[in-house]
């Protein structure tokens, strides 16, 4: 048996870049940062910081573009996933190791200056190819 999964809980880096792909599925990109914290032998505080890229596909690329922005703390799970691509200008082979987001949580509480609704706080992406709808949870729904 394999398994192939990741969760992380961090913040974006930047806002999520929306697009369309040319049969009009909605996919978004956006950078994720989590640390790591600790202690050395000699009592320093210590940080290390990793950058994590995410693709968000259909109905959670929605809820990206609509609720997320540089600095919203979110819950990702997901898959990981490498592509490869020839670099046009150097000829090299260039690698990207992305996270595919199954689900995600938003943390935190949407601005309230924004004049719009509340923000779901959780979404489940379907699989492909099911046409199935989001399914939204509220902050009540969640046992912790």
């Amino acid at each position: 048996m394999d398994l192939n999964k990741a969760t992380i809980i961090g913040r974006l880096t930047r806002d999520p870049e929306i697009r369309t792909t040319p049969n009009g599925a909605k996919v978004a990109s956006m950078g994720v940062a989590t640390s790591f914290n600790w202690t050395d032998k000699e009592g320093q505080k210590k940080e290390q910081t990793e950058f994590h890229n995410v693709v968000l596909w259909r109905g959670l690329a929605g809820v990206a573009e609509q609720y997320l922005k540089k600095g919203s703390q979110v819950y990702i799970e997901g898959r990981l996933q490498t592509r490869s691509w020839d670099d046009k200008t150097s000829g090299q082979k260039r690698y990207r190791t992305e996270i595919i987001a199954d689900s995600m949580i938003m943390l935190g509480r949407p601005s309230s200056q924004t004049g719009q609704p509340p923000a779901p706080s959780a979404v489940e992406q379907p699989e492909p190819p099911s046409e199935t709808p989001t399914i939204q949870v509220d902050d009540s729904d969640i046992p912790f």
